[in-house]
């Protein structure tokens, strides 16, 4: 569903601040697959997100999604392959638009535009299904406008948001990253609700090591640039973040865990 092969990015190349993040990553998700990815700050764990979402264009490499060629697609034609939960609440949502209003354009999302009644009831009530599954009350709430929920409601929304139109791939963000741990453990239970249901194919990234082990199928740590562990399976479910930490500081030699690795 996924193939990133051997992509590269370097951010203001020939210059004092030349950054390399990306080296040569090639990584390759089947269809279903759930997969976390972890790395200290500057591993290119963000800059791969980017890229495979077209925020940034890469310098090497192709990135197919459902055996399409995608590497040349800006970010706003590839949406209606991807759905996308970023860290800040605020983003991904309309804050001034209703809750009802904001579903409706995620169910449109890539298609074209007509002249035509807005919202029909048939949708307003399938909006209304929808919201119930997720537990918040939010059913109630459709013409209520999205800048006034809660930073944990408005992800919840996202996520919903993100999944209506069943994208071949869905980019989690550290999408959690912004939240108190009660709301953010919520979010990701909805999170792994929504991808089974859906049966969606899961790129997230987040700095919390019990979250990569907790969640997805697999796991994919990211250092200086490029893959150094990738476990999947039973060794996966077994893992503890002690574990993790031992096997990163023998792939990397890197001593380096406390700050950079967030641990929470």
């Amino acid at each position: 569903m996924l193939r990133v092969e051997n992509i590269s990015k370097t951010f203001n190349p020939g210059t004092i601040n030349e950054k390399r993040a990306l080296s040569g990553v090639s990584l390759h998700l089947a269809p279903g697959d759930f997969v976390t990815v972890i790395g200290g700050n500057g591993a290119g764990k963000s800059t791969l997100l980017n890229a495979v979402a077209g925020t940034w264009p890469v310098d090497d490499g192709r990135i197919l999604i459902d055996n399409v060629d995608v590497t040349a697609l800006t970010d706003f034609r590839r949406a209606k392959y991807i759905g996308r939960v970023f860290q800040d609440p605020m983003m991904g949502t309309a804050a001034d638009m209703q809750l009802v209003e904001n579903l409706a354009l995620a169910a449109r999302r890539g298609q074209k535009r007509g002249l035509r009644w807005g919202v029909t009831k048939a949708e307003t009530e399938q909006y209304r299904e929808r919201l119930a599954q997720l537990g918040l009350g939010l059913e109630d709430r459709l013409t209520v406008r999205v800048g006034l929920l809660s930073g944990g409601q408005r992800q919840a929304v996202t996520l919903l948001m993100a999944a209506l139109q069943q994208p071949k791939l869905l980019l989690l963000d550290e999408h959690t990253a912004a939240l108190d741990p009660k709301t953010a453990a919520k979010v990701l239970e909805l999170s792994d609700q929504i991808v089974q249901e859906n049966h969606l194919t899961t790129l997230m990234v987040t700095h919390n090591m019990k979250d990569a082990i907790a969640h997805g199928n697999r796991l994919v740590m990211l250092h200086e640039g490029n893959i150094v562990l990738d476990i999947s399976g039973e060794e996966k479910k077994q893992m503890t973040v002690h574990q993790l930490l031992e096997m990163f500081h023998t792939v990397s030699g890197s001593d380096d865990a406390s700050d950079k690795m967030l641990l929470s």
